[in-house]
């Protein structure tokens, strides 16, 4: 089996740096037309996806659909999948969570891992989710003895945590490292997630 993951298309609070997390926003033109350029390379790809799975938060949702139609492959939302929870700070930027909640932020950005926001999650709490929401896709498809090519629309967050816990690196380096743009495409090593 082999197990792509791709961050949705862009939306207006991309352009502006506002935290989106579990905030429900939809795509602009920008980001539908990088979900089509996406299918476009997928077609073209010997890994071209015979199933598409996705996050149920529009902008994912939305990519996902205008990916998986192209491809003319089933699209399954998947709820599991979801962006982390922001709480209080989303609809915020970066530099307006450090002025307003100071504190927080601090304890937040020290210990990454496990630290959360106001009302929100950590990255751990984003892990407990995603680990069994991919483990149950890779079930679903068959598992690493399979043929499957499967292409998970997600977030950020989601995508960046999940490589910080799969190479062990600590998760205040998680931007620096895994920084995923919108619509990239990252492949993932599914007997890695299957242990």
């Amino acid at each position: 089996m082999k197990l792509f993951l791709t961050r949705h298309g862009e939306t207006d609070w991309n352009l502006r740096r506002r935290i989106q997390g579990s905030t429900d926003t939809d795509l602009n033109e920008n980001g539908r037309r990088q979900a089509v350029q996406l299918a476009k390379s997928l077609l073209l790809s010997p890994d071209r996806p015979e199933i598409v799975y996705t996050s149920g938060l529009k902008r994912a949702r939305e990519t996902a659909e205008i990916a998986a139609g192209r491809l003319q492959v089933p699209c399954v939302v998947h709820e599991g999948l979801g962006e982390i929870n922001f709480g209080l700070w989303e609809g915020l930027t970066w530099n307006q969570v450090e002025e307003r909640y100071p504190e927080l932020y601090t304890i937040w950005h020290t210990d990454r891992r496990y630290g959360h926001p106001p009302e929100g999650e950590s990255y751990q709490d984003l892990l407990n989710r995603v680990l069994p929401a991919l483990r149950d896709i890779i079930r679903r498809e068959g598992g690493s003895g399979s043929d499957r090519r499967v292409l998970v629309v997600t977030h950020s967050a989601v995508i960046m945590s999940l490589l910080s816990h799969l190479n062990r690196t600590p998760f205040d380096e998680m931007v620096k490292r895994y920084r995923t743009e919108n619509a990239q495409i990252i492949a993932l090593d599914v007997k890695r997630l299957e242990e």
